[in-house]
């Protein structure tokens, strides 16, 4: 039997309205070790899902036995999509609970001048998305591209990448991508 720690603890890290950067902190890890499990690209020690799952806190034993309900609703109006982001960037996501689910699918809106760092992302999956208005910098490995209203991404998470918005107004896109990586 296999079991999908990432998507579990994706769940209930959201269900507790905790951000992945207040986890690791409760939990004495990096953000980063949170985003990893999160998106099975890394598989904690018990010890690990231990300390973890004590800054939620919930035990293993319930961890591991709880079954959340699958999402059964089809369609969403605007004011119910779910933040997930924070600061200059938002991305409000489809659905409030992605367990069990293989497609994350987001409104992001980024300010002007607003990144996602300068440190490049990396994970598993895919990703892609569609400009919908202002200008979005994505550089993806060593390419480097400005879009504009009507252009599109898509490519292999593993690939180094960020997102940047230039220009004096805010950038939105719609975006896609798989696994949930948030």
């Amino acid at each position: 039997m296999s079991v999908d720690i990432g998507s579990r603890l994706r769940h209930l890290r959201l269900r507790h309205n905790l951000s992945q950067r207040a986890l690791a902190k409760r939990a004495g890890v990096t953000n980063s070790t949170i985003s990893l499990i999160e998106s099975n690209a890394s598989n904690p020690s018990v010890g690990a899902l231990k300390r973890i799952l004590d800054g939620i806190p919930i035990g293993l034993a319930e961890f591991f036995a709880f079954e959340p309900e699958r999402p059964k609703k089809a369609f969403f109006a605007a004011e119910e999509l779910t933040e997930i982001g924070k600061g200059p960037i938002s991305f409000r996501q489809v659905g409030d609970n992605l367990f069990g689910r293989s497609l994350q699918i987001l409104k992001e809106c980024y300010q002007p001048g607003a990144d996602t760092g300068k440190v490049l992302l990396v994970h598993e999956g895919e990703e892609g998305g569609v400009v919908l208005s202002g200008r979005l910098e994505v550089t993806v490995d060593d390419e480097r591209r400005i879009l504009g209203p009507g252009d599109a991404y898509y490519f292999e998470s593993r690939r180094p990448h960020r997102f940047r918005c230039v220009g004096p107004v805010p950038c939105e896109v719609i975006s896609a991508c798989t696994p949930p990586t948030f």
